[in-house]
């Protein structure tokens, strides 16, 4: 078996002919390309060591990218035209396999390989290393909600709601693969939404929601057939890239069916919600975390009735809880500025649940700790009309002491 200088010298050769590019294109002189042997030498035989650890392989990586960075602004400078950008971008790609391959067990080290694929738009290999990611660490959420986005990103909405329904079912312990799932599904209704208020847009927007068909939340059941998985049972990723079947053709009465399609009124967002409040993680906090997700997305046509029905979740289930009854508390003052004619009307509303809450709350000081923090960044503003300012202030000093 070949020690590690046999192996740092099999690695090193394969750079030769780029050296050489180097030093017969007068990209780098003598003396620096030395110095990059010398380098690039200090790290094959750290990572080749028996003691390597990740940053070892991370710092190679780094070093490889800093010098191709440079390779690219010299030959821009020096009008260098016929030196090719792939070869160093090979050996970065080469230097991150070897390192998944030596630490598999290394979430940072699949993030980096994931990222600089995603960087240079490699696609292909960006759905492999995902592949691998995903088997190597299924239980590990940010995975899930890596693939899902990106999918999303590309418009790839199927294949988005596959990722993060696979990584539900995997991801049991918290809650960050619903909440994001619940997140990427209010985004695809602005989107939808942003589509429908231009001409012609709500019909392309019903038509693409019913091409995927696939606005039904359900999971697989055992032993299902999985068209993301190959015939050797393992998972792979589906291309984004890919154009989906051929469009259908929709006559008149087709279209204003699709008008009232659920998934275009909030019922995914809602189901996903549904799903998730019998899951073992599901608590009042995480519906205050859903909460805070809902009411991020005021151009979303469906918010008030996704926002209200979290709430009544939360009061079904928590009904004394002191996360519930900051969530009533601040329902009135959803998309209401501060500069907005109805804020004061709002205000009142807000405040008057607050004052029916406080005596039923199993937690004042919690419920006055949560108001406190949203009150103070508010009073802060030096917008704050000197009415509100007085009531804000006012109702600080009445709160429950921690």
């Amino acid at each position: 078996m070949a020690g590690v200088p046999e192996k740092a010298r099999f690695y090193l050769e394969r750079a030769v002919p780029q050296l050489r590019e180097f030093e017969a294109k007068s990209i780098f002189t003598t003396d620096e390309i030395r110095s990059l042997v010398r380098k690039r030498t200090d790290f094959e035989h750290l990572v080749l060591s028996p003691a390597n650890k990740p940053s070892d392989w991370l710092n190679y990586a780094a070093w490889e990218k800093s010098l191709e960075a440079l390779r690219a602004k010299r030959c821009r400078r020096l009008q260098v035209r016929t030196s090719s950008r792939h070869t160093g971008e090979g050996r970065i790609f080469g230097v991150l396999e070897r390192a998944v391959n030596r630490h598999p067990g290394s979430l940072e080290l699949w993030k980096e390989y994931l990222a600089y694929a995603q960087k240079l738009n490699a696609s292909k290999r960006y759905r492999k290393i995902m592949s691998r990611a995903l088997r190597m660490h299924p239980t590990r959420s940010e995975l899930w909600v890596l693939a899902g986005r990106t999918a999303a990103k590309h418009g790839d909405m199927q294949a988005a709601r596959g990722f993060f329904m696979r990584g539900a079912r995997f991801c049991t312990r918290d809650a960050t693969v619903w909440l994001e799932y619940a997140r990427c599904e209010m985004e695809w209704l602005e989107r939808m939404d942003a589509k429908g208020g231009r001409k012609g847009g709500a019909e392309r927007a019903i038509q693409e929601q019913a091409e995927h068909s696939d606005d039904e939340i359900q999971f697989a059941e055992e032993g299902s057939d999985d068209e993301d998985v190959d015939e050797n049972g393992q998972l792979v990723l589906p291309n984004p890239d890919k154009s989906v079947e051929a469009k259908k053709i929709f006559d008149d009465d087709a279209t204003k069916k699709l008008k009232n399609n659920p998934a275009l009124d909030g019922a995914i967002p809602i189901a996903i919600l549904d799903i998730a409040k019998k899951q073992l993680f599901f608590k009042a906090t995480v519906g205050e975390q859903f909460f805070d997700i809902f009411a991020c997305f005021a151009a979303v046509s469906a918010q008030a009735k996704i926002i209200q029905h979290i709430l009544n979740s939360m009061i079904e289930l928590y009904p004394q809880d002191p996360s519930t009854h900051f969530c009533q508390f601040r329902q009135p003052l959803i998309n209401v500025g501060i500069d907005s004619p109805s804020y004061p009307q709002a205000i009142r509303e807000a405040l008057a649940r607050l004052k029916s809450s406080l005596p039923i709350t199993i937690s004042k000081p919690l419920l006055a700790k949560k108001v406190r923090s949203w009150m103070e960044p508010i009073l802060a503003s030096e917008d704050l009309d000197p009415g509100i300012r007085t009531v804000f202030e006012h109702t600080l000093s009445t709160l429950p002491k921690p």
